[in-house]
């Protein structure tokens, strides 16, 4: 298996471009194609069908129908978008019978066997198309019991579906009728409005009709708070105009154009002008409670606009309370999105029972936080740094910040909603390294050169994942276990180096710590102890508990992991440490069994002892970077053969795996593992522009310059 393009539009460093133009093109490529974009707002009530802490969506109709009696019915519609055609594996456990249709066809029916034994999963997989997908369920009810779990197999994945109908069209989640008789069928239509169809949708989020303001249904009346609304309009008159703004106030209330204070009144009823100049403009109004409170507020000629174009509720306001009286309202903070406030903190919400806004990351890869995101920045940045690139060092920051400004808030939404973030969805159900060290060593790395807000609390939230919650053997090697993702218990993976030590060795210099570069320095002989397969001087990809033995299969970025994070860990580590003798030693020991693997083109490969398995870029790339660094800070002991091995897998990967246009070739995608090598080989391909490699492969190139100039010196 190989990977190939139009070699006539390939860079070649050897032929008349310079490495700087590869690491240009990557980095370039990488940023327009992920451009900058803020989150997404959505409507979300936290009533009916929701998402649980498995990520998986979750309905007991006997809690919301208590009167249900055998044999009653519920139905239930959703929608969810695909790219392109495929099918889609999901976990159901049903509590009675069930039935799951997409697209009209039946792809799920319950027998008595799942529903006698509710806590079993089935995983059905399902066939989508490009586009919308109709879903819907029907549950029955019986003494046993009445709903079900269902959604995503993957723990942590981040999957949600959407309303699909007229006035709820991108709020998350299902619509469902109230009780039915077991042979009613349904004539729903995505996008059909609800008084079109011929039942009550439920949840029903309407307040009663008893005539009190929008805050006393929202906060209840706390005698003394006072509460925020938040909208924004658009005024088209050139130069500064005077509008009419009409307020009438059940209560204190004061209103503010752009956070300055236009108007105050104690209640009812009241006409203002304010002069205000061409151009968009933010309207707050502050509401104190005195008994009933609420209010309602137009500007002449002018249509208010909701501030954060919520999607799924139709109104033009949010508001967030309530706060003590004497609380100084952090305008910068609540209107950035991205933040809790007061105490007790809180976030914006909507006119409706139980309706809040939420906000979601729906950018495939901008602002988002895993680990192979991580790799990727820490590349993009040296790669900025390298060329000189302002806009990509900009883009990168706004990247990290994002993440280090959400933390808080994604914490909060998961004991708000009950566990399903749609931001942050692996730091807030953090259970291994995969889904903290990568990003946050990054993190570490950007906050040196461009200083972050935020970084130290969410460092320190890692570091104690990581150096007092991680799970541990006996000696304190890392090890996974108790994980969502259940097929990785029990197991030690060689790429868990990368995922833990860059981390505690950038956090060891954070801190000034120097306990976290010693459990760094200890792991790499734990992991030796279960992965070291001596007779080739290279290490196995994982070792299983289960069975108790290594699977002795050597996967090519399994072991770039290890010598790629051994580099980062002695570049930082003291001279006088008492372990870096031991680990220059293992460094040259694997140094030597990876050389006298690497391929007559320059290439390792899949499988780094079977040369049928196809040449793997992010590998090779690793082992660039690990013999470049041993060379240049002298910890290998023989760098002569290094550095031809060093220019020669460079020049094979600048003829095979990039392009012109800064494609990047030949990444293995993410894995897990297997005891044969035919899985590694045969079943784990590779990707295009796959983010376990890019940033490796700049990383790469970043290392032959840094080469070539200390040769030349």
């Amino acid at each position: 298996m190989g990977y190939y393009f139009d070699d006539s539009r390939s860079i070649n460093a050897y032929e008349g471009t310079d490495v700087k133009a590869i690491l240009t093109s990557l980095a370039y490529r990488f940023m327009g194609q992920n451009l900058k974009h803020d989150l997404y707002y959505r409507a979300y009530t936290n009533k009916g069908i929701v998402r649980t802490t498995d990520y998986r969506y979750i309905v007991d109709f006997n809690k919301i129908f208590p009167g249900s009696k055998d044999k009653d019915c519920v139905w239930a519609f959703t929608k969810l978008w695909n790219n392109g055609d495929g099918s889609f594996g999901i976990d159901i456990n049903c509590f009675g019978p069930m039935e799951m249709y997409v697209n009209g066809e039946l792809a799920y029916k319950s027998d008595i066997f799942k529903e006698r034994y509710s806590e079993t999963a089935t995983r059905v997989f399902i066939k989508l198309h490009n586009g919308w997908n109709d879903i819907r369920f029907r549950w029955e009810k019986t003494k046993a019991g009445f709903g079900g779990q269902f959604g995503t197999w993957i723990g942590k994945w981040d999957l949600y579906t959407l309303m699909p109908t007229k006035e709820r069209d991108g709020q998350e989640g299902f619509v469902y009728t109230g009780l039915v008789d077991d042979k009613y069928v349904p004539e729903f239509e995505v996008g059909m409005s609800e008084a079109d169809f011929d039942q009550k949708l439920y949840p029903d989020i309407s307040f009663p009709d008893d005539g009190l303001g929008q805050l006393s249904h929202m906060y209840g009346q706390p005698e003394g708070k006072k509460a925020m609304a938040w909208t924004k309009a658009f005024f088209d008159e050139m130069g500064t105009k005077p509008y009419k703004f009409r307020l009438n106030s059940r209560g204190a209330c004061k209103v503010y154009v752009d956070r300055q204070e236009v108007y105050s009144t104690e209640g009812g009823a009241s006409e203002f002008d304010v002069d205000i100049k061409f151009g968009d403009h933010d309207i707050f109004v502050e509401s104190v409670c005195g008994g009933d409170w609420g209010f309602e507020l137009t500007v002449d000629g002018v249509e208010l606009e909701s501030a954060a174009e919520v999607k799924g509720f139709d109104d033009v306001w949010m508001y967030i309370g309530p706060f003590e009286a004497d609380f100084e309202f952090p305008y910068d903070k609540a209107c950035d999105m991205h933040h809790v406030i007061g105490e007790p903190k809180t976030y914006w919400r909507l006119n409706a029972a139980d309706t809040f806004v939420r906000p979601y990351n729906e950018n495939t890869l901008y602002g988002r936080w895993n680990y192979p995101l991580g790799v990727t920045i820490y590349g993009l940045l040296h790669t900025a740094m390298e060329i000189g690139s302002e806009d990509i060092k900009a883009y990168i920051k706004d990247h990290v910040q994002l993440c280090c400004d959400t933390l808080e808030y994604a914490l909060w939404d998961k004991e708000q909603y009950g566990g399903a973030t749609s931001i942050h969805n692996l730091l807030t159900s953090i259970d291994s390294l995969d889904d903290c060290g990568s990003f946050a060593s990054t993190m570490l790395e950007v906050n040196k050169y461009m200083p972050l807000d935020g970084v130290k609390e969410v460092a320190d939230y890692v570091g104690d994942f990581i150096f007092n919650k991680m799970s541990r053997l006996p000696d304190g090697t890392f090890f996974r276990k108790d994980l969502m993702h259940s097929f990785h218990n029990q197991t030690l993976w060689a790429d868990d180096l990368y995922m833990s030590v860059p981390f505690l060795t950038r956090y060891y210099k954070f801190t000034g710590d120097i306990k976290y570069a010693d459990d760094a320095a200890k792991q790499f002989f734990g992991f030796k102890k279960l992965l070291y397969m001596p007779e080739q001087q290279i290490m196995s990809h994982v070792y299983d508990f289960k069975y108790d033995t290594k699977t002795g299969v050597p996967w090519g970025r399994g072991n770039g992991w290890v010598v790629f994070s051994m580099t980062e860990l002695l570049a930082e580590l003291p001279e006088d440490h008492p372990l870096r003798g031991d680990l220059i030693d293992f460094l040259n020991t694997l140094c030597e069994g990876y050389l006298r693997l690497q391929d007559d083109d320059g290439m390792w490969h899949q499988v780094i002892t079977d040369w049928e398995s196809y040449p793997e870029t992010s590998c090779t790339s690793m082992f660039i970077y690990a013999f470049s660094r041993g060379i240049r800070y002298g910890w290998l002991k023989e760098p002569e053969k290094y550095v031809k091995a060093v220019f020669k897998a460079w020049k094979a990967m600048s003829k095979t795996s990039v392009d012109a246009d800064g494609n990047v070739y030949g990444v293995c995608r993410g894995s897990e593992f297997s005891f044969i090598p035919d899985y590694y080989k045969y079943e784990l391909g590779w990707n295009l522009n796959d983010t376990h490699g890019t940033g490796i492969v700049m990383l790469a190139g970043i290392e032959v310059l840094r080469l070539s100039d200390f040769l030349a010196e």
